[in-house]
């Protein structure tokens, strides 16, 4: 019997492309979107959808049932910026629809779940450059708090009851399909869509502030990788870390510069999203990731930026 994969925030960053990927591998009918928000006529024409709120632990339930769902990808969450403006809210939201799905899978109603982790989950006191997977993580936002309080649940329910949960430790994420959505890596897409337009950027970080990213194709590549890997091979049930490349914005900016001549950035917009990048990694060791399940990614910092360029335009 074929799978039937329910993903919740399908019409986030992650969510939008995460969605055409695995219709593209599963079958359009075995593939149901959802999202708390109405879905445009658009993506109900493109296959099943339920509007839907993960903290809603019944109505989580009849989707499972109606669809005999067997496998869930949860990417609903309040991002780090947004959070910190509402702290409760943000931690109800991020944990509560965590443990609805946590529950099913302990009742044996769906069989595997990815639910994904961040760098924001490590904090002022880890090593910033090759953060490895097992370091000091003491995240000081809203968001990094139920990351790390979410990975250590989903391994806590993998150990005590045999739930088969996978998770990932995003770095920022960069797509050309959605607008930015209120994380602090943003500013690594918005960038893109003002120099498609001919305007200068107003970045909110400092010039300086290395980050890791990634290109969103590969941050779908590992996340079905993971989900698809057979269960002895993926041997941490935390969350792995996985990396591609790092950058600052001034790097940032002379790549467009070379694509988008006359193009710059000024830094006359930092604000509070400066400071919580400060507790962020700068580059990220994923020899776990690699060895276990074969992680690689495909695209280096120069083709994501020709591509974004490329698309956008």
């Amino acid at each position: 019997m074929a799978d039937k994969i329910l993903v919740l925030g399908s019409s986030g960053q992650i969510g939008t492309d995460l969605v055409e990927s695995l219709r593209e591998a599963y079958g359009n009918d075995n593939v149901v979107a959802s999202d708390l928000r109405e879905p445009s006529a658009e993506r109900l024409a493109q296959g099943p959808f339920e509007q839907l709120n993960a903290m809603d632990a019944e109505a989580v339930f009849e989707v499972i049932k109606k669809h005999g769902i067997t496998q869930v990808y949860h990417l609903v969450a309040m991002l780090s910026a947004t959070a910190e403006k509402m702290p409760m809210k943000g931690w109800d939201l991020n944990m509560t629809s965590l443990f609805n799905f946590m529950e099913l899978i302990k009742e044996g109603h769906i069989s595997k779940m990815y639910w994904p982790s961040s760098i924001a989950a490590f904090g002022p006191n880890t090593p910033v450059n090759d953060t490895p997977q097992y370091t000091v993580m003491d995240p000081g936002t809203v968001y990094g708090i139920s990351k790390l309080s979410g990975e250590l649940w989903c391994d806590y329910y993998n150990k005590k009851y045999g739930c088969d949960i996978r998770g990932l430790r995003y770095p920022g994420l960069i797509s050309y399909k959605t607008e930015p959505g209120g994380g602090t890596t943003d500013y690594a897409v918005d960038i893109f869509h003002k120099a498609v337009k001919g305007e200068d950027y107003h970045c909110f970080l400092s010039e300086d502030r290395r980050l890791p990213m990634m290109y969103m194709p590969d941050a779908i590549k590992a996340t079905i990788g993971i989900m698809e890997a057979p269960a002895e091979q993926v041997k941490i049930r935390t969350s792995y870390n996985v990396a591609s490349f790092s950058f600052t914005p001034r790097e940032l900016n002379a790549l467009i510069q070379k694509e988008v001549p006359g193009f710059k950035t000024l830094y006359d917009a930092v604000d509070e999203r400066d400071a919580i990048a400060a507790g962020w990694p700068q580059s990220i060791n994923d020899s776990e990731a690699r060895a276990h399940w074969g992680w690689k990614p495909d695209f280096s910092l120069e083709a994501m930026v020709k591509d974004m360029l490329k698309n956008l335009k």
